[in-house]
C-alpha cells in the first residue's frame, strides 16, 4: 500500500486515548499499527478498541496480530448502547490478547452486506480475516466473555 508516509507501511489512524490501569498513564492507541499496543510507561497491555468504516476494516480488523471481536451496531439501536460497555469490559479485561473493532452499520453499507447482517447488534470473532463466530443481540459481559473465552481457546 502506497500512503505519504512511504512505500508499503501501514496506515496509522489517529486512535484513542487510552488510560493504562495498572499506572494510570495517557496513551494513544491508533486503530491500526503492529503488533499489541502496550502502555508507553510501565509496558502492560493496553486494551484496543477501534472503530472501522468500509474503507478501514482491511488494515483494522482483517490485518490485525489479535483476533478481533467486531461489533456490528447502529447509533439508533437501543440494545447496541446497552452492550458496548459490556465489550468493552471484555476489551479491557482481555487486553494484550483481543482487539474490540466497531463498525456502524449505517455508514459502512459494503461491510453489513459482506457479513449478511440483519439485526443489531451483531458480533463477530475474527483471526486472521476469518470469522470463527457470530452472535447477534445484546448480552452481558459475563455472557460475552465467555462467548470469546470460549471461541478463543481455539486459537491459542
Amino acid at each position: 500500500m502506497h500512503n505519504r508516509h512511504g512505500c508499503g507501511q501501514i496506515p496509522r489512524m489517529s486512535g484513542e486515548i487510552v488510560v493504562c490501569s495498572h499506572c494510570g498513564r495517557r496513551n494513544r492507541v491508533p486503530g491500526a499499527t503492529p503488533g499489541v499496543p502496550r502502555c508507553g510507561n510501565c509496558h502492560q497491555p493496553l486494551p484496543w478498541i477501534a472503530n472501522a468504516t468500509d474503507t478501514t476494516f482491511a488494515a483494522v480488523a482483517e490485518q490485525s496480530a489479535l483476533p478481533v471481536v467486531v461489533d456490528l451496531w447502529a447509533t439508533w439501536c437501543g440494545p447496541c448502547r446497552m452492550v458496548s460497555p459490556a465489550l468493552e469490559q471484555v476489551a479491557r479485561e482481555l487486553a494484550g490478547n483481543v482487539k474490540l473493532v466497531k463498525v456502524d452499520v449505517d455508514a459502512a453499507p459494503t461491510l453489513s452486506r459482506r457479513f449478511d447482517v440483519k439485526a443489531v447488534p451483531t458480533l463477530l470473532i475474527m483471526h486472521d480475516g476469518k470469522v470463527l463466530a457470530r452472535k447477534s443481540g445484546a448480552a452481558p459481559a459475563s455472557a460475552l466473555r465467555q462467548w470469546a473465552d470460549t471461541t478463543l481457546a481455539g486459537i491459542r
